[in-house]
């Protein structure tokens, strides 16, 4: 199974910390995520990985140095989504690609989801959920994917939410101009014209979150470090509190709720935190007190 990850996105809702690194390089409880998804696809079975790059690319290289079924497509330009897509379209053959995003943490089950479009006959399938606050995906009877937004139709369509997994069977990828910035809805919109099918896979009872803005990067630490489940995949007896390798705290440092302090970090003494994210090798000034906040 050949697999991509979209991670060359700029990251403007995270600004200022995605001038200090790619948003799928985030800590996400000491992790970068790109290292949990990359590590997803191979349990799912995928033994060649696509990683695309453009904002602040030599960090991402420099972080997939070390995994050798990984390749990194460096793009010089913004290419968007579509745009990378279309020029990884060599690198697939004639085989689907499952296709990731890299700003998300879930726990779906992808090695289904391929199996399922290979099954299906469809161009395309889009991994989909209710989730109001995302959902503009109109799926027709069949769960056939028949537009996008509120643009009209002629079919009766209910709404849902795009997951940003996919699998695409190449070829689509030739409605794409080559060498320039396109969306990859848009190239759905096209293939949706000239009569091919697009197939809603709709997943309920799972964990997904979009890691698209500095709260929904805190609220996923909240969850991860909070969740009595099988979310939290890391031995942490005892309060929803995490500590890297080598961080120091000084004397009389108050954690309170939840927090995640990034390997090599340093805490001041009297220092008080409260839902907070320290990323590796940060300090913190003695008497600090931090609630809501990512420090980088």
């Amino acid at each position: 199974m050949k697999a991509m990850v979209l991670a060359a996105g700029l990251g403007t809702r995270l600004l200022p910390f995605t001038l200090k690194r790619p948003k799928p390089l985030f800590p996400v409880v000491g992790r970068p995520l790109l290292l949990r998804i990359t590590e997803q696809l191979r349990q799912a079975g995928s033994d060649s990985i696509l990683v695309n790059a453009h904002h602040l690319r030599e960090q991402i290289v420099a972080a997939l140095a070390d995994s050798l079924d990984v390749v990194v497509q460096e793009e010089a330009e913004e290419l968007g989504t579509g745009g990378g897509l279309r020029l990884a379209r060599d690198q697939f053959g004639d085989q689907p690609v499952l296709v990731v995003n890299g700003d998300i943490w879930h726990d779906i089950d992808v090695a289904e989801v391929f199996q399922r479009h290979c099954e299906s006959g469809a161009d395309v399938t889009m991994v989909l959920h209710d989730c109001p606050r995302f959902n503009n995906v109109q799926v027709a009877g069949g769960l056939r994917v028949v537009g996008f937004g509120h643009e009209p139709g002629d079919l009766p369509a209910s709404l849902l939410a795009f997951t940003g997994i996919q699998v695409i069977n190449p070829a689509v990828l030739e409605l794409i101009p080559a060498g320039c910035f396109f969306n990859i809805i848009d190239c759905y919109r096209l293939l949706l014209e000239q009569g091919g099918t697009i197939k809603g896979l709709v997943v309920r009872d799972h964990f997904w979150t979009d890691m698209g803005t500095p709260a929904d990067y805190l609220a996923l630490h909240q969850t991860l470090l909070t969740a009595k489940n099988k979310l939290r995949s890391w031995p942490n007896p005892g309060a929803p509190f995490f500590m890297g390798d080598n961080a120091r705290c000084g004397a009389d440092v108050k954690f309170h709720d939840w927090v995640a302090i990034g390997s090599n970090a340093l805490i001041g003494e009297g220092c008080e935190l409260q839902r907070v994210v320290v990323w590796d090798g940060a300090v913190i000034p003695s008497g600090s007190k931090l609630i809501d906040t990512i420090v980088a």
